[in-house]
């Protein structure tokens, strides 16, 4: 790209009445000339704003973006109820996942052949972490790139959990990221429900009204600890509350053990596009992982986790 040349500027010409001068006939040429000058600056500022609008993100945006087959915001919890080995498995799970041959031939056998995937850390509404900004992945050598990436420290949890505030946060990425997806997908992971931040049920809808499809992994893997502070269905409330749109679904996680397979399978799913086939939720097996739609949304109070915060909250001050 050739050098910047410097911005062309101009100081108006600023005329002064002064009431006290004699009044002075202008002369034709000098008519003449003011019109031209007038003319002159009216193009120079047309010129300017057609410029600036050219060099807009959003232009570039419909004239550059790369056509992928899925636009993937891999959106994963680090709420303080992760347990720091806790939080390993789940960083390790993703990186061994991208290093899988079936995760790289669903990217690769798609209609465009590659997919471009974000990675983010969320807890409280205002607390998200992008760990991986927007990277195209069409080979194993890029693949494996992103799995290096992803080979780093972890950072420390936060406080509070707000699935909304992750849904809200990753719609605003799909804007102007330079890549055109034949699919949007979000996919949370967590471990609880919304506590913080807007009620989970409005994001998803949002969401999906933009036509995002929100798919999730719910980690019904909680110690003594939180049992208090749990939602005892997570993967009922996930299939209601939290999952939406067009092929939605999710994978529930019932210990850790089974993490690395449920990520593996469910990447493959959402990076080939393959709508999967229902299955029971009450899974204890050991081969595949349960699947739940987001058409088996029964009658649910998606509020349960702000109600027991509150309820919480309340005891912890009565005493």
């Amino acid at each position: 790209m050739a050098p910047a040349s410097a911005p062309f500027s101009f100081e108006p010409t600023v005329v002064q009445q002064n009431v006290n001068a004699p009044e002075v006939a202008l002369r034709s040429g000098d008519l003449r000339y003011t019109l031209r000058m007038s003319s002159r600056r009216k193009a120079l500022c047309s010129f300017l704003s057609l410029a600036a609008l050219l060099a807009s993100p959003s232009t570039h945006a419909l004239a550059d973006d790369i056509p992928v087959d899925v636009e993937l915001v891999l959106a994963v919890d680090a709420s303080r109820s992760m347990e720091p080995f806790e939080q390993k498995i789940q960083r390790e799970g993703y990186i061994a996942a991208f290093r899988r041959k079936d995760v790289i031939e669903a990217i690769r056998e798609g209609v465009n052949g590659r997919v471009a995937i974000t990675y983010v850390e969320w807890a409280g509404s205002t607390v998200q972490r992008i760990i991986i900004p927007w990277t195209l992945v069409d080979s194993a050598d890029s693949s494996e790139k992103l799995a290096n990436a992803l080979d780093q420290p972890i950072p420390p949890t936060q406080s509070r959990t707000s699935i909304s505030g992750a849904i809200d946060f990753g719609s605003s990425l799909f804007d102007n990221n330079g890549y055109k997806g034949m699919r949007k997908v979000i996919d949370i992971s967590g471990d609880g429900a919304n506590n913080n931040g807007r009620p989970v049920a409005d994001a998803r809808d949002q969401a999906v009204a933009k036509g995002i499809t929100v798919n999730g992994l719910p980690l019904m893997t909680r110690g003594d600890f939180y049992s208090d502070w749990a939602v005892a269905d997570l993967d009922i409330y996930y299939s209601n509350c939290v999952i939406g749109g067009p092929g939605a679904f999710m994978i529930p996680v019932n210990s850790w053990d089974q993490f690395p397979e449920a990520v593996r399978r469910k990447l493959v799913l959402e990076l080939a596009g393959d709508t999967p086939a229902p299955q029971n939720a009450a899974w204890t097996g050991s081969v595949h992982a349960p699947l739940m739609l987001a058409q088996d949304k029964l009658v649910y109070d998606c509020l349960s986790g702000e109600r027991i915060w509150q309820r919480r909250m309340q005891d912890w001050e009565s005493r």
